[in-house]
């Protein structure tokens, strides 16, 4: 996943220090210290004043102060809780000093982020998308409202490939932000998660897989389906969750939703072309005819679409012509759906992938067949065995 991120501007931070009156020894000590940039030994002293002042607001605030400029945020956090759990005397000052870290760390992860875009290697990508996530997390805790951090951090994630690692941070956003983004991302990560595991069911037999590919698509189902009431429109969140209806067998369920887009968007070739997949499926080939031709009406040139309908016309032929030969019939009136299809497999062997696919090759070698053109059939065999060596 290939993304460039953008920086914000990164306010310097003032730390003002207040007058010496009424302060402890150990307080005293502790900002001249700071004002002399020797952070060990204000260190020292602070810990020593909470030690013996645990009611110390502006001890833990200097604590706190000390830690961030010595980059241990958690302990910088940890001390400005304990500091605003006694008053709220340096609210501002702590408020302050957050958000200068929750910018200094999110400008940084977003430089590691975009290096490691630049890198040629796999090895140092993946070394940088490391320091981009451990900056944005720590820019998290800094600013846990942050929309833009939790965006990058997902980007960061997903560019690493932790899809798992990715869906807490997006739960997380969801509890702040209501996104169509955020729904759709996380609905597909589940989705691809499934795919992915029915891919590995087909390939070892494992019943472990399909269940578990089954709990994935059911998660994207109930997110995308939250997602669709908030944003009933947006095309992402209608796709996975329609494609997740159809990995979870939900065939019904997606037909109703397939039908639904397509009479609230009768312009969108993909709403189209989603039904008539639906009803190439299910054999219903009248009706399949029907949404490919016009999903082609709004785009001639849509190849999946001009795949399919050529696919229904086959299948369509295929099961008049087995009726014809059950019923001992002369009627070749099958041939017509043959024929229909022709034009669309010339064209799909048009493009450049169409034309290198054997199966394709093979499929105008039956049309032909059933035609009774035993010399283009040849032709169209050749081709498809010559593709294969």
């Amino acid at each position: 996943m290939k993304k460039v991120l953008a920086l914000i501007v990164l306010a310097s931070m003032v730390f003002g220090l207040s007058a010496f009156s009424c302060s402890s020894t150990e307080l005293t000590s502790a900002k001249l210290y700071i004002q002399q940039k020797n952070l060990d030994r204000a260190l020292e002293v602070l810990q020593q004043e909470v030690q013996k002042n645990p009611k110390s607001d502006e001890g833990f605030y200097l604590l706190g102060y000390v830690y961030g400029e010595k980059g241990d945020f958690d302990k910088m956090l940890e001390s400005y809780d304990k500091s605003l759990k006694i008053s709220n005397k340096f609210e501002k000052e702590i408020d302050n000093s957050k958000t200068f870290y929750w910018a200094n760390n999110f400008n940084r992860g977003v430089a590691q982020f975009n290096r490691a875009g630049k890198v040629s290697t796999a090895d140092s990508a993946s070394m940088f998308f490391d320091k981009a996530i451990t900056s944005f997390t720590t820019a998290i805790k800094c600013q846990p409202d942050s929309i833009a951090t939790y965006d990058n951090l997902v980007y960061a994630y997903l560019s690493r490939g932790d899809y798992d690692l990715a869906i807490p941070v997006l739960e997380d956003l969801l509890k702040i932000k209501k996104s169509a983004d955020a729904y759709s991302r996380l609905g597909e990560i589940y989705y691809t998660k499934a795919v992915g595991k029915m891919n590995d069911f087909a390939t070892n037999g494992n019943k472990e897989d399909s269940l578990a590919a089954m709990a994935d698509y059911d998660k994207a189902i109930k997110v995308l389906e939250e997602g669709k009431k908030e944003y009933p429109d947006d095309d992402n969140i209608n796709v996975y969750l329609f494609n997740s209806y159809i990995g979870a067998n939900k065939i019904d369920v997606a037909m109703t939703a397939a039908k639904e887009l397509v009479k609230k968007d009768p312009e969108n070739k993909q709403n189209h072309y989603n039904l008539g997949s639906l009803y190439l499926n299910a054999n219903d080939y009248e009706n399949a005819e029907k949404e490919f031709l016009e999903a082609l009406k709004i785009d001639p040139e849509y190849i999946s679409a001009v795949y399919n309908i050529a696919l229904t016309y086959i299948k369509w032929g295929q099961k008049l012509r087995m009726a014809t030969e059950e019923a001992e019939s002369a009627d070749d009136s099958y041939k017509g759906k043959f024929e229909s299809a022709l034009p669309y497999i010339e064209q799909y062997l048009q493009t450049e992938e169409g034309s290198k696919e054997p199966a394709i090759w093979e499929i105008l070698g039956k049309i032909y067949a059933n035609l009774g053109n035993t010399e283009k059939s040849t032709e169209a065999f050749n081709k498809a065995d010559e593709l294969r060596k």
